[in-house]
C-alpha cells in the first residue's frame, strides 16, 4: 500500500515523500533526479524504485507526478491520493 508523507517546517510544506509499498527497512542505494531536481526517485538494492521524494510539493502537478509513476511502472495517483499535495 502506498503512503504519502508531507514534511512541514514552521507550518509550511517543504518536501513530501511517496512510498510505493511498506518500507520494510529498505534503503536507497541509488537515486535519479528529474531535470529540474524537484522529483527524486529512490532505488533499493535490487534496483527497483521504492519511492519518490518531492522537493517542492506545491510545484508538482498531478499530471506530472502520474507521468513519472507511469514511467516507473506504478499505478497513477487518484485525485484522493493527490489531494494532500494540492493542499500543500
Amino acid at each position: 500500500m502506498r503512503e504519502l508523507r508531507i514534511s512541514y517546517e514552521n507550518g509550511r510544506p517543504y518536501a513530501a515523500y511517496l512510498y510505493f509499498a511498506a518500507r520494510n527497512g529498505q534503503k536507497s542505494v541509488r537515486t535519479a533526479a528529474s531535470a529540474d531536481g524537484q522529483l527524486i526517485v529512490d532505488y533499493n538494492s535490487d534496483d527497483l524504485p521504492y519511492g519518490i521524494e518531492i522537493l517542492a510539493p506545491w510545484a508538482v502537478s498531478h499530471e506530472r507526478l502520474n507521468e513519472l509513476l507511469s514511467q516507473l511502472g506504478q499505478p497513477p495517483l487518484s485525485e484522493e491520493e493527490y489531494r494532500p499535495l494540492q493542499a500543500a
